[in-house]
Parts: structure tokens; C-alpha cells; sequence
């Protein structure tokens, strides 16, 4: 876009939402991407796949599928559900590809605990926020000041942990909404991932480990 880029009224983004089915922000984003010109920024969505993938938010999806990833090694797993609308796209290659794509993409983001920031439990936010007020850094800062900084820290600490704002493994430049929302739209079905589990190897025996390891120094000094 131009440095003179037109300022994005909310009427601009209300018509190209009318005429593409794209949430707010994807259009907003649209119409600051071409300038304000509403035909060019309806392409640049279906060319993104966003276009229509926001209609079918609403729908229900019961169907879908499981699927796994292990990693090399053996020593990473990941399950995940995602769900579809009919029996038909869930046994279609295509759906089983998204699903294989989404377990190796949990697979490669250990910080990934949640879906979505929606997703993130009200005690989480709390909890993290109290720590983000303790820090030394800001304990010489106005209230007003630290608020607004421990605001934007725990957005970005909420945006590290959602699978869906991270980027997409075989494609960085979009992130793993963005290539849900592309899927819904060339599938013609919403596509939803509902919940995942990853496991690592020997999780939760630290402690027991370095017990064992203290009590061989032991023996050992006898």
C-alpha cells in the first residue's frame, strides 16, 4: 500500500464484508492492503482463501476426524481433532492432509497450549498478569504506564501459545488460521479444530530422575 493510503472507514469494511463474507479485521486488513479499493481488496481475500470462510463459521461441525503425529525418534506425539461438517470431506484425502499438517505443526511448537486466545482460561490471564505487575522493570513506572505495558506482554505472551496465530510450518507467511480459513474455502465446508494433546517423552520425571541420580552420588560417596 501507498504511504497516502486512504483512511479505512467502517463503511468500506462493512461492503466488502457484504460482498466477501471475510471477518472485520481480514477485510480491514484487505482494503489497507489495496488502498482502499474494494474490488482489489475482494480479490486479494480469495486469494488468501478468506473470502466466504467466515459464512460458514456459524455452522455446526460434527464430523471430522483424529489424527497423530510422532516424531523421529519416538520421543514427541501429538493427538489432535479437527472436525468437518459431513462423513464425505472427513474421508477425503484432502481433509486428511490438513489434519497431518496440523498434528506436525503442534509437533513443532512446544508453546502451544491452546486452540485459540479465546481459548485461554480467565485464571491463565490473571495469574500472568500479577507476574507481569511484580517485575522489577516496571516498579518505577506510573500505574497507567504499567498497565499498558503488561497489556501488550500478555497479548503477546497469549498470541505465543495459540496454535492458530503461529505461523504455518510450510508456509510462513501465513498463520495456521489463515490456512484453515484457504482450506474452508477450497473444501466448501467449515473446519474446525476442536482439541489437541502433545506428549513428550519422560515429561514429569525430572524429579524422579534427578532423585535416582542423587541417590547413586550417595551410594557412590559411601
Amino acid at each position: 500500500p501507498s504511504s497516502g493510503a486512504p483512511t479505512i472507514s467502517a463503511a468500506m469494511v462493512k461492503e466488502l464484508r457484504g460482498i466477501s463474507g471475510a471477518g472485520m479485521m481480514d477485510c480491514k486488513k484487505a482494503l489497507q492492503e489495496n488502498d482502499g479499493n474494494v474490488e482489489l481488496a475482494s480479490e486479494w481475500l480469495r486469494k488468501k482463501g478468506m473470502a466466504s470462510a467466515d459464512k460458514k463459521s456459524s455452522r455446526i461441525a460434527a464430523d471430522g476426524g483424529v489424527g497423530t503425529y510422532i516424531h523421529a525418534g519416538a520421543r514427541i506425539g501429538v493427538l489432535v481433532e479437527i472436525n468437518c461438517e459431513t462423513d464425505f470431506v472427513a474421508k477425503g484425502d484432502a481433509f486428511k492432509g490438513i489434519i497431518a499438517d496440523i498434528a506436525m505443526q503442534i509437533a513443532a511448537c512446544p508453546s502451544v497450549e491452546f486452540v485459540s486466545t479465546d481459548d485461554v482460561p480467565k485464571e491463565f490471564v490473571e495469574k500472568e498478569k500479577a507476574i507481569e505487575m511484580g517485575k522489577e522493570d516496571l516498579a518505577s513506572k506510573p500505574e497507567a504506564i504499567r498497565e499498558k505495558m503488561v497489556d501488550g506482554r500478555i497479548a503477546k505472551l497469549l498470541k505465543e501459545r495459540a496454535l492458530l496465530e503461529q505461523p504455518y510450518i510450510k508456509d510462513n507467511t501465513k498463520t495456521v488460521d489463515e490456512f484453515i480459513k484457504s482450506n474452508i474455502a477450497t473444501i466448501g465446508e467449515k473446519i474446525s479444530i476442536r482439541r489437541f494433546q502433545r506428549f513428550n517423552l519422560g515429561e514429569g520425571l525430572e524429579k524422579r530422575n534427578e532423585d535416582f541420580a542423587a541417590e547413586v552420588a550417595a551410594q557412590m560417596g559411601k
